[in-house]
């Protein structure tokens, strides 16, 4: 019984903790944005940085994704289908500017 507690005490530990670094990561996404704090130069790359960052957060907390065996694999489908949605969204956006420039 006690091995059971430890481990969803665990459990709830590692999500408290996503939910805090999520929250703090949205948190300064926004502010780099609304107040102005870093250059416009500056705060797209921050922007992505932070995106990035929580990508990794969500994936590695609440998804469980790790680089064991399994999860590998788990990780490899998740990157073929961004791979495959953002072919998609990048060709639609590419025959859309084609269709617009010959207008």
């Amino acid at each position: 019984m006690s091995d059971a507690s430890d481990e969803e005490r665990a459990e709830r530990r590692l999500y408290s903790i996503g939910l805090i670094l999520s929250v703090v990561l949205t948190v300064a996404s926004f502010a780099t944005v609304t107040t102005g704090i870093l250059p416009r130069g500056w705060a797209i790359p921050a922007l992505i940085v932070l995106a990035l960052t929580q990508i990794v957060v969500h994936l590695r907390v609440f998804l469980h994704i790790d680089l064991t065996r399994q999860k590998r694999e788990d990780l490899q489908l998740l990157l073929f289908t961004v791979l495959l949605l953002a072919i998609m969204g990048f060709g639609t956006l590419w025959i859309m500017a084609n269709l617009a420039e010959r207008m």
